[in-house]
């Protein structure tokens, strides 16, 4: 384990893999698409020093802001993050992204000729609320109460849903998670068309 001051300042990350090796696949990304720095800092709304540290791996970035630049990037937030990014079998660790309020556990990333699926497991905590960016157009979110109560979707036209509820919205826009008085578990089936 390094001993280093600047780890000890640094906010918990926002996922379980290796904040480098993420850095370096959106670096990868990013000048796959011929994307400059400054130009997908701007597009994504964060400051171009956070993205630095982000391709460098010396930044712990918040769930909002990796959906920020995958956004921008055009690809799923999964293209990011554990093996399935990197082409490889899963593994038994599975990857947990952190946000304002959501916890969210990769289980598994489908591919077919038209869409990439992201299934994940999510617990929105209680009393919390989380903002998420746009997604690219075309994409959309499917949500499955499990337990607890959520509102979720499109900021200007919010759902809601109870245990064995499901909840479906275009993701193209900022959406919402908030749970109420107890915890949400639910299941999240993110389809990001390809383009």
């Amino acid at each position: 384990m390094r001993n280093d001051s600047r780890m000890a300042e640094q906010p918990p990350s926002a996922f379980s893999d290796d904040p480098a090796v993420v850095g370096r696949r959106i670096r990868a990304l990013r000048e796959e698409r011929g994307i400059s720095l400054s130009a997908l800092a701007r597009r994504a709304g964060i400051g171009k020093a956070t993205l630095s540290g982000l391709e460098t791996g010396v930044r712990n970035p918040t769930l909002e802001t990796l959906y920020a630049v995958t956004g921008q990037l055009g690809v799923p937030l999964a293209a990011l993050l554990g093996p399935q990014a990197a082409g490889q079998p899963q593994t038994d660790a599975p990857v947990v992204v952190h946000g304002a309020a959501v916890e969210a556990t990769l289980l598994e990333v489908f591919d077919d000729p038209d869409a990439t699926y992201e299934l994940y497991r999510i617990r929105v905590r209680a009393g919390a609320t989380q903002v998420s960016p746009a997604h690219p157009a075309g994409v959309t979110e499917h949500l499955t109460v499990f337990r607890g109560e959520v509102t979720a979707g499109p900021v200007d036209a919010s759902l809601r849903a109870s245990a064995g509820g499901y909840l479906r919205w275009a993701a193209d826009t900022p959406h919402t998670y908030a749970a109420g008085a107890d915890d949400v578990e639910a299941a999240l089936l993110i389809r990001t068309p390809r383009r």
